[in-house]
């Protein structure tokens, strides 16, 4: 933290172990790691090699940029990416043997264009809509453009070998809802087997689902936030699935001083001290990542005791009050990890700014440099 005053360690150790664990989860299905938006803020390239290690046969982004990061760093396994507009560019992600999902007829005629440039069929993964009411088509619409994708199958331009769909409430366990997708799911996939398709891996399964729900878990579960040790079930402590938290954001105090009773603090002054106290600036904000509404809200630790952040968090900085405790400049502020010591986690700072842990680790900035562990 010499050049930057904060940092975000991430313990790869952490990340091996809990897909280690997903992997008994998944049972007799292969398991793909979500390593999309930067692996969730924990760093593509280290995650994705420390999920390859611990036997993800499979790993999955979102952008074609990332799928083309990772070929670019050497990842030569199975590899999807599914999001994308028209005019994207497919040849070099066809050229890199990545496998990109087909979401509707503009798609496929964009990635079989790519494959006739390329000169190889380019594989593809026709996405079903079976609920979620986001990515792909629902049935009706699908079945049609099952029939174009087995037509460029035909003519050998694109390899069919993947179904797959998205469930919107696996995080409420038994809804019912994840059994009416589940059936919709089983049409698609004997719509696509019946018309000839050559479907390696049919996939449903999120993290929830992966943890909770064997019955749609198929050829090929999806964990993203389980990946990085981290509940997708509110309320369930990632101890009690086996898996361990794998990021710790912490900074060094900037500045440590006196402030009378009565003193404003940080924009708008929407906190008073109410005695003579100290001020410690933490020097992250929300250019870093830090939401802005954990101003008032959210706690940090110094020296083994917690505050909660007093003011405004600013774009790169924020106040504690911290009484009289002893610190001085230079002193390690935790806001969030394991919660090993004491500290807050990051689940505690999405319940105290209204959100889900999913942002609290994917928004930490790209300025705070990442420090890798184990």
């Amino acid at each position: 933290m010499r050049s930057f005053p904060a940092r975000a360690t991430v313990d790869l150790a952490a990340i091996r172990a809990n897909v280690q664990r997903l992997r008994e989860y998944a049972g007799a299905a292969e398991v793909m790691s979500v390593v999309k938006a930067d692996a969730y803020g924990h760093g593509l390239v280290p995650v994705a090699r420390a999920a390859r290690e611990a036997g993800a046969s499979w790993l999955g982004v979102a952008q074609l940029s990332e799928a083309l990061a990772l070929r670019g760093a050497g990842d030569t396994g199975r590899l999807l990416a599914w999001l994308y507009a028209p005019g994207a560019g497919l040849a070099d992600v066809v050229r890199a043997d990545v496998d990109l999902s087909v979401p509707a007829s503009w798609a496929l005629a964009e990635v079989r264009a790519a494959a006739a440039e390329v000169g190889r069929p380019a594989r593809v993964h026709l996405k079903v809509d079976t609920g979620m009411g986001r990515g792909g088509q629902f049935l009706p619409e699908w079945s049609a453009l099952l029939h174009e994708a087995v037509v460029a199958q035909q003519e050998g331009l694109v390899e069919v070998v993947g179904v797959w769909s998205h469930l919107a409430r696996a995080d409420e366990v038994d809804h019912p809802s994840v059994r009416a997708q589940r059936d919709v799911f089983d049409e698609a996939v004997r719509l696509a087997e019946a018309a000839g398709a050559h479907l390696e891996v049919r996939h449903l399964a999120n993290s929830a689902a992966t943890l909770t729900e064997p019955a749609v878990h198929y050829d090929l579960v999806r964990p993203g936030l389980a990946t990085y040790g981290l509940s997708p079930l509110p309320g369930t402590e990632p101890s009690r699935l086996g898996l361990r938290p794998a990021m710790r954001l912490e900074a060094r105090l900037a500045l440590v001083k006196r402030a009378p009773a009565g003193q404003g603090v940080s924009y708008g002054h929407t906190y008073t001290t109410r005695t003579d106290t100290q001020l410690a600036v933490v020097p992250l904000g929300y250019g870093d990542g830090v939401p802005r509404h954990a101003s008032n809200a959210a706690e940090v630790q110094v020296g083994g005791h917690r505050y909660r952040i007093a003011g405004r968090v600013c774009m790169d900085q924020l106040v504690l009050d911290i009484g009289e405790a002893s610190a001085v400049a230079g002193d390690r502020v935790v806001l969030f990890g394991p919660g090993d010591d004491g500290e807050p986690t990051a689940a505690e700072w999405a319940e105290a700014v209204g959100t889900i842990n999913y942002e609290i680790v994917t928004r930490v900035g790209a300025r705070v440099p990442r420090e890798y562990l184990g």
